[in-house]
């Protein structure tokens, strides 16, 4: 299929509605974006209609583990594939495949696994990777196996950036344990996504940190310091900082759709990216699992380790966007950014997704207004078609 319109569809642009028009992929790519409907349409034409739907950009998932019965860690082309394959059912066009801490040698073999890693057609696109550990505070492990923790090392992650083919977009680091912010403004420097995560910081830490080159918070109300009257910590440091953007697990569970809301009220569309931070038990039964070599149990709707704590989500990115679309006050044109545009922009690659666009990758998503997803695009191939009503 070289030509595809999608016709008489509601588009989202980055900056403007168009309410009845038309787009035309070619080779994977937006071609032509026009502001009514095509009247005259050949018959050697793939088309898409789109009446009564939404065209959005497909959504990023910057923080994911696994899913399908796989984990990053596995570090193998099939477990890309596995995640890849299933993620366009809800509405994942592209994500960064996440590591957890581990043994160097386990972390460099998942590296070198993406590294190697090439884009099937009609999958989800693997767009990097988000190092999550092991520079992490261990008194805020969460889910990160302690016994592997370290302190940032300078030389060890260029070696593992080289060995990564340049695929580290972004890093979840405590910045705590980088006082001088030397490794900080190095990776900042380098282009590299600093992200506060599994931190002890308080206010004035993360303060700091920002300016020293942190950019963002991992997963925010979880593995941090929580607001409190005598120091707002990390999440108050969301709520005041405006250069920090914030990643949030919006399953209802790590974050109570109150906290989900009062987060939405102080952080807003502008600077807030939906995660899922899933691991490999998404989209499978509940059961026994694994998650960096620890023995997780699944039920309907959450995974913990042995003592309970939360070990990453099996929530889908359609799910989470669904439940942010609740909170009152937020309209589809902010899960597109949530979801879309700002982790796009957070891990370097709005110049081709994250936004529909002239010669942008058409990752597309067709959708009602509740989120249902009817067809997700994946560069110009139709990766998952919804059950017809």
């Amino acid at each position: 299929m070289h030509y595809l319109l999608i016709n008489h569809v509601k588009i989202f642009l980055e900056n403007k509605i168009i309410n009845c028009g038309a787009v035309w992929v070619k080779n994977g790519q937006i071609i032509k974006i026009e502001e009514r409907p095509v009247a005259n349409v050949t018959p050697d034409l793939h088309v898409i209609d789109g009446t009564n739907l939404n065209l959005i950009p497909g959504f990023i998932d910057a923080h994911i583990h696994g899913a399908n019965g796989a984990d990053v860690m596995d570090a193998t082309e099939k477990a890309l594939d596995d995640m890849a394959v299933l993620l366009p059912k809800e509405g994942t066009t592209s994500f960064l495949a996440t590591t957890i801490t581990q043994s160097p040698e386990n972390i460099e073999r998942a590296l070198g696994n993406v590294a190697c890693y090439s884009h099937k057609p009609g999958h989800a696109e693997v767009v990097g990777i988000h190092l999550e550990g092991p520079y992490v505070n261990k008194s805020k492990a969460g889910a990160q196996p302690v016994q592997y923790i370290t302190d940032p090392n300078l030389s060890q992650f260029n070696r593992w950036q080289k060995l990564s083919g340049n695929q580290i977009r972004t890093i979840t680091m405590a910045p705590e344990l980088d006082q001088e912010g030397i490794f900080i403004k190095a990776l900042n420097e380098m282009g590299v996504n600093v992200s506060a995560g599994h931190t002890d910081a308080g206010f004035a830490g993360i303060q700091k940190a920002v300016a020293q080159g942190v950019r963002q918070l991992t997963h925010l109300c979880n593995a941090m310091n929580g607001i409190h009257h005598r120091d707002i910590g990390a999440v108050g440091a969301a709520f005041q900082l405006k250069d920090l953007y914030a990643e949030v697990i919006p399953d209802g569970i790590h974050v109570v759709p109150e906290m989900l809301e009062l987060v939405y009220q102080n952080v807003g569309s502008d600077r807030l990216i939906l995660i899922t931070d899933a691991m490999r038990a998404k989209g499978l039964p509940a059961g026994d699992y694994e998650l960096g070599g620890q023995p997780v149990k699944v039920t309907e709707d959450r995974a913990v380790l042995e003592d309970g704590t939360l070990a990453g989500s099996i929530v889908s990115m359609r799910d989470g966007a669904a439940n942010m679309l609740a909170i009152a006050g937020v309209e589809l044109g902010d899960i597109v950014k949530m979801a879309s545009m700002n982790p796009a922009k957070q891990v370097g690659v709005f110049d081709r997704k994250g936004s529909i666009a002239l010669d942008k990758d058409a990752d597309l998503l067709l959708v009602d207004d509740q989120l249902t997803i009817k067809y997700t695009i994946c560069r110009g191939e139709i990766a998952y078609k919804g059950e017809e009503e």
